[in-house]
């Protein structure tokens, strides 16, 4: 079924709805895609947050100025990112590149930075030039995969929590510098004590580091309850078999780049880990992506992924609204964890 459903010009900013797909809003922007982000903003706004995401088309953002006056148009604040699993360069007016990750390996099914304690609480995509083929972001209402999940295996991870462990070098993954904006050492274990993260250094100078995070949380606005983390992403089972067996062989099991667990500490089996793609990818929307498009994304309530592609590709993405973990909690836990 085609997502591109759009109403009149002569009629308000508002799209067509059909359950389970995004909103889709076509933008007569005039070559001004700023001026009509500053005269849609509300209305934007409204949307994603009804229906957890946007995809606004025919803004026509051709190059990161126009992205970063449209980006700063819709937003309250941009964040500059801490805590990457991977590299992506920070350009003027807070864009970032996308993450660096091989185009033939998807990204699958996550929340932006859930592991952290602040993370943002909107995302932005702006396509600049889609790829020849694939590479489709795709959204997953994160309310609605909560529910598909298994009664004992949401029991047991809204329980336990989960477990993110994270070897850091220099030739996988973002680096220790990449990650916390600095090589101090102070100053990292500064930032891991005020971040609830524990942190070990090895003999050769690498770091490790172990986060515990809850994997349900309570929208911070609207209170709905919401499979929030990247467990699935972030696991060795969802690395494809040949890089699995090759990072194993290099670091061994223990030092993986990065890898989660349930919050015990007990392993994530691999039947695990692909019942959750499963159950994303059965709540996953996909819609091609077209140059110029830009889309809205509410990082707690809808999940992202991106699909293997060919050819180049440029997307940037603001990370927006920071929102705190503490502000997530759900009225039965309170906010001790």
């Amino acid at each position: 079924m085609s997502l591109s459903k759009f109403l009149p010009k002569t009629s308000p900013p508002e799209p067509d709805f059909c359950p389970g797909l995004p909103a889709v809003l076509r933008a007569e922007a005039g070559g001004d895609p700023a001026g009509w982000a500053s005269t849609h903003r509300e209305t934007v706004r409204r949307l994603v947050a009804e229906y957890g995401a946007v995809l606004v088309r025919g803004l026509g953002l051709a190059d990161q100025t126009a992205v970063a006056a449209v980006f700063g148009r819709l937003t309250d604040l941009l964040m500059t990112e801490r805590e990457a699993f991977a590299p992506r360069a920070a350009y003027p007016g807070g864009v970032h590149s996308s993450t660096e990750w091989p185009p033939n390996q998807p990204m699958c099914m996550h929340h932006e930075l859930s592991y952290t304690l602040e993370f943002p609480g909107l995302l932005l995509f702006a396509c600049v030039s889609p790829p020849s083929s694939g590479g489709v972001t795709g959204v997953s209402d994160s309310t609605a995969v909560l529910a598909s999940l298994p009664a004992d295996l949401r029991a047991r991870f809204e329980q336990d929590g989960w477990l993110l462990t994270r070897s850091f070098n220099d030739e996988i993954g973002a680096s220790v510098a990449e990650a916390f904006g600095t090589e101090d050492r102070s100053a990292i274990e500064d930032y891991c004590r005020a971040n609830r993260i524990e942190f070990e250094w090895q003999s050769e100078g690498g770091l490790r580091t172990r986060q515990r995070r809850h994997a349900i949380v309570g929208h911070p606005v609207t209170g709905q309850r919401c499979w929030f983390n990247q467990i699935a992403f972030l696991n060795e089972w969802t690395m494809a078999p040949e890089v699995h067996e090759y990072l194993v062989d290099i670091y061994g099991a223990d030092g993986l780049p990065f890898n989660t667990r349930f919050g015990n500490g007990d392993p994530i089996g691999e039947d695990v880990v692909q019942l959750l793609n499963e159950v994303y990818e059965e709540h996953t929307v996909r819609e091609p992506w077209q140059a110029g498009d830009l889309l809205l994304v509410d990082n707690v309530r809808t999940a992202h992924s991106r699909d293997a592609y060919e050819g180049p590709r440029e997307v940037l993405v603001g990370l927006a609204d920071p929102v705190r973990l503490s502000d997530c909690s759900l009225a039965s836990e309170g906010k001790t964890q």
